[in-house]
Formats: C-alpha cells, sequence, structure tokens
C-alpha cells in the first residue's frame, strides 16, 4: 500500500466515481484490473494486521465490492491461507461477475447466505458486502450476516467502506459493519471521518492503488481533514495589549462554571487579557479561582457598555441562560459590532431571533443546537452533518463548527473542514466552554474567523487525546489546559504521559 499525495483530502461518493472513471481511462486498464490492486492492498493490509491468521472468511455483496472480495479470496488462497466465502447473492454483476468467475474457476466454493446460513469458522472475517453506492439499511438477509460477524467475536477487515456506513454523511441508517480496520481505496471519502464513523471504521488505512496524483488534482476535494498547527512564536517585543482582550459573558444563576471555563480556556490560548462579565454572586469564587481573570459584576446592560468597548473580542454564552438578563446582555454584545464567539444559550437565543454577522463571527453548536438553529430535528442534522454545517453557515453568514465525533468547521462559501481528532472522553459538561474561549483568544491574537476555529477546534481536540491518555472516562474539562498550552506553542514533542 502506497501513500497518497491527497491523504487529507476528503471526496464525495460522486467525486470518487468521476475519479475512477477517468483512472481507467487514463492508466489504460480495465474495471477489473483496478478491482484486483484493491485485492492485494487489502490482502498485504490483512497480513500486516494479522499475520498469525490462517482461516479467512470473505463475506461478498453483489457489486464491485464483493468483487474486490472475491478476487482478496483468490489471492489468499495463492498465499497459502485457508479461505472460506459466503455471498449474498447467487450472481454478481460487470466486472464483480469477472471477479466471482476467476474465484470459481481457480476451484473456490461460494456458499450462499440464506435463512438457514451459519458463518465460517475463521480468524478474520472480511467485509465485502456493499461499497460506496449503499445508501439505504441492509436488507434483512445483510443484517443478520452483520449480527453474525460481530457475534463470532472475530477481528473483521473492512473494504473500502465498511457496510452499513453511508460514505457520503458517516450517518447509519441500519446494521452496519464495526471493523477493526477498513482499507479504502484511491481516496479518502468524507463520511469515514464523522457521524457514526468513529465506531464503524476502526484503524483506517488509504490505498491509491497506483492512480495517478494528476487525477485526482483534477477533482477539487469536497472536504479537508485539518493538520495539526499552532500559532507562530511572539515577537519578543509583545506585550499583553498585542494579544488581544477577551470579553466572557456569562454565568447566570448557578453557572459560574462555565464562564470560568471560557475564562481560563482563553488565557491558556494566549489573549493577552481576559475579562468576565457574570452576575454578582459569581464575583468572588471566580477571582479566587483564577486570579488572572478580571471579573465583574454586571447585572444590566449599563455596567455591561464599557466593558464591551474595552474588548477586542467577545465570547457569549458560556452558562448565559435565557432569561431576561442573558437576553439583554446577549442583545446588547450584538450590537457592539466586535469579533465573537457564539455557544450554548448565545445560539439558543439566537434561534429565537435569527440574524446574519457583518463581523468576524463563528458559532459553535453541537447537533442539538443546530437543529434549533435550523429549525429541524437533531436526527436530521445527524442524517447528513456536512449539508446542516455548510446551510448554518450560509444562512448565518459566519463560520461554523458543528461540534460532535469528527467535528466540522464550514464558511458560508461552502469550504468545510474535518477535525480527525477527539476522544469519547470529551462528551463532557464544559468541553464546549472550553472551546469557546480557545477560538475567542485566537481571534484576540488576530487569526481570521476561519484560522479561529479551524485552529481551535484542532488545539481543543489534540489536548483532549492527550488528556486521555490517562482514560477516557471521567476526563474533565479543566485537565485539558495544560496539553492546550504546550500544543498551542507548538511543543507537542515536549508533552509527556
Amino acid at each position: 500500500m502506497s501513500a497518497h499525495p491527497h491523504r487529507s483530502a476528503l471526496y464525495t461518493v460522486e467525486q470518487v466515481r468521476e475519479m475512477e472513471r477517468a483512472a481507467l481511462a487514463t492508466m489504460g486498464i480495465s474495471g477489473h484490473d483496478l478491482m484486483r490492486r484493491a485485492a492485494s492492498a487489502a490482502l498485504a493490509s490483512l497480513r500486516r494486521h494479522w499475520p498469525q491468521a490462517r482461516r479467512i472468511g470473505i463475506c461478498c455483496g453483489p457489486g464491485n465490492n464483493g468483487g474486490d472480495g472475491f478476487l482478496l479470496g483468490v489471492l489468499a488462497r495463492e498465499a497459502g491461507l485457508q479461505v472460506e466465502l459466503v455471498a449474498l447473492n447467487a450472481t454478481a454483476h460487470g466486472d464483480a461477475a469477472l471477479a466471482r468467475g476467476e474465484w470459481e474457476v481457480a476451484g473456490g466454493q461460494v456458499r450462499l447466505w440464506d435463512a438457514e446460513s451459519r458463518l465460517p469458522m475463521a480468524d478474520v472475517f472480511v467485509d465485502a458486502l456493499y461499497g460506496l453506492g449503499l445508501n439505504r439499511a441492509p436488507e434483512p438477509s445483510a443484517a443478520r450476516l452483520i449480527d453474525g460477524i460481530h457475534a463470532s467475536g472475530k477481528p473483521v477487515l473492512a473494504l473500502d467502506i465498511p457496510t452499513g456506513l453511508n460514505a457520503d454523511s458517516g450517518h447509519c441508517p441500519g446494521a452496519a459493519i464495526r471493523a477493526d480496520v477498513t482499507v479504502t481505496f484511491i481516496v479518502g471519502k468524507r463520511g469515514l471521518h464523522t457521524g457514526r464513523a468513529a465506531d464503524q471504521v476502526g484503524e483506517l488505512e488509504l490505498a491509491s492503488l497506483g492512480v495517478p496524483e494528476s487525477i485526482c488534482a483534477r477533482v477539487q476535494p469536497d472536504a479537508q481533514l485539518l493538520i495539526a498547527d499552532a500559532l507562530p512564536p511572539r515577537a519578543r517585543y509583545a506585550n499583553k495589549g498585542s494579544n488581544g482582550h477577551v470579553l466572557v459573558i456569562g454565568g447566570d444563576h448557578g453557572m459560574a462554571g462555565a464562564a470560568c471555563l471560557a475564562g481560563e480556556s482563553a488565557l491558556r490560548a494566549g489573549a493577552g487579557l481576559v475579562s468576565v462579565a457574570t452576575r454578582a454572586e459569581h464575583v468572588l469564587a471566580l477571582n479566587a479561582t483564577r486570579q488572572e481573570l478580571m471579573v465583574h459584576a454586571v447585572e444590566g446592560v449599563p455596567s455591561l457598555i464599557p466593558l464591551l468597548g474595552r474588548a477586542s473580542v467577545l465570547a457569549l454564552g458560556p452558562g448565559l441562560g435565557q432569561g431576561d438578563w442573558a437576553h439583554a446582555l446577549w442583545q446588547a454584545a450584538l450590537n457592539a459590532d466586535k469579533p465573537l464567539v457564539l455557544d450554548a444559550d448565545g445560539l439558543n437565543l439566537l434561534a429565537h431571533k435569527p440574524c446574519t454577522f457583518s463581523v468576524p463571527t463563528v458559532l459553535t453548536p453541537h447537533p442539538g443546537e443546530a437543529a434549533r438553529l435550523l429549525g429541524v430535528s437533531t436526527a436530521d442534522v445527524e442524517r447528513d452533518r456536512f449539508a446542516a454545517v455548510r446551510e448554518l453557515a450560509r444562512c448565518y453568514a459566519a463560520i461554523v463548527v458543528l461540534k460532535g465525533s469528527g467535528s466540522l468547521i464550514a464558511d458560508p462559501n461552502g469550504r468545510l473542514d474535518v477535525c480527525p481528532w477527539g476522544n469519547p472522553g470529551m462528551a463532557s459538561g464544559g468541553m464546549g466552554d472550553l472551546l469557546t474561549g480557545i477560538v475567542a483568544a485566537l481571534l484576540a491574537q488576530g487569526c481570521t474567523a476561519w484560522q479561529a476555529a479551524c485552529l481551535g477546534v484542532g488545539l481543543h481536540a489534540r489536548a483532549g487525546d492527550l488528556a486521555a491518555q490517562h482514560g477516557e472516562r471521567g476526563l474533565l474539562a479543566s485537565d485539558l489546559l495544560a496539553p492546550l498550552r504546550t500544543l498551542g506553542n507548538g511543543l507537542a514533542g515536549h508533552v509527556h504521559g
């Protein structure tokens, strides 16, 4: 398997098919030849991950994904492995029929899967049931086969896409393979990197199958994976005024912690000054928790106005609530015409009173908040996260971060980046407040809204992964603050578990 020059680029199913057609024409090979290259890459991956495996169970569907499986069976038998092959259908079509014929001519047997079937004994199962084209739930027979594979407890190698996972959206409408390893072919597919993909794909490998870089270069990627990055070193003559002043607005009754986390993460991400506008009852506790924060009692708009004047960036929403106090501060903050980051109740208030933004603005909704902003259900958002985040960015004229597994960042023109980091331990209270402060701090230090969102999401997720080295369960938002500072300074190699 060769490294691919476009491994950070992500494509839609239609784009992949366009590249496949161009590859066959340019390279002067047949679809069957390309299928054999895929089978060879799959065998190399299988032997690399499970070198002791001797019995291989291959489950094939009727299309080209099944054809990859048939040819993998041919190559595996030639390599001395014992192969048993189960097929969903009695026939195949197109190039897959040629592959099936090659398996049978080589002496391979095909066991047809039906209601009475049982899986063969195997050390590893290969999922070659359905590939790019499946955009519905697998039929009951295939679902029963998928359940049987999982019940076996044996490792699974998926070819191109785990069956049941939508290659465009990362959504699973029904039963879906949970692979230990997925080897995907030619280029990256966007659905392998967000939504349910994290539970289905396992370790992801890319095999280019020898497709020339020039063919990929003809097609503009639909999205890109974020790359690890940090801000450049500061100038030696820098002072606190050089690095911006973030004002966190939030912390209604009983919610001081959200405002505190946003403020402290803004400090750790490099803001020169951070103020917090919150309820009077929280001032003493926040000053005692983090003395570097400038905490102000704000019980109404008159006391907020001078703070707005001194700030360069606003972080609006952590613990804000949705009552009269919150709404008044929210409206005053929007009227200040300052660059801002909206999260939590800042977004819920926006859903009640939509507007577009003329200043640099980053919205950071989770799927539920995104649904309220779009007037749809959370299930609708999760069904196509790519469409949802692009529609949000267009509707609100802002940079939008759709949080969750494989967070997405979109701009109003449709540009989209995907975060490849993060872990389930980050599904805990306060993580969103932390991200709000980070993005606000980056805006304050001179990043554009797009740069701040992409870099902020990446730093936040990577800090979460470093903090989770001691275990995901029980991970606290505040655990990310130390690695956040290290990563923000480009010192990832200096972090020790």
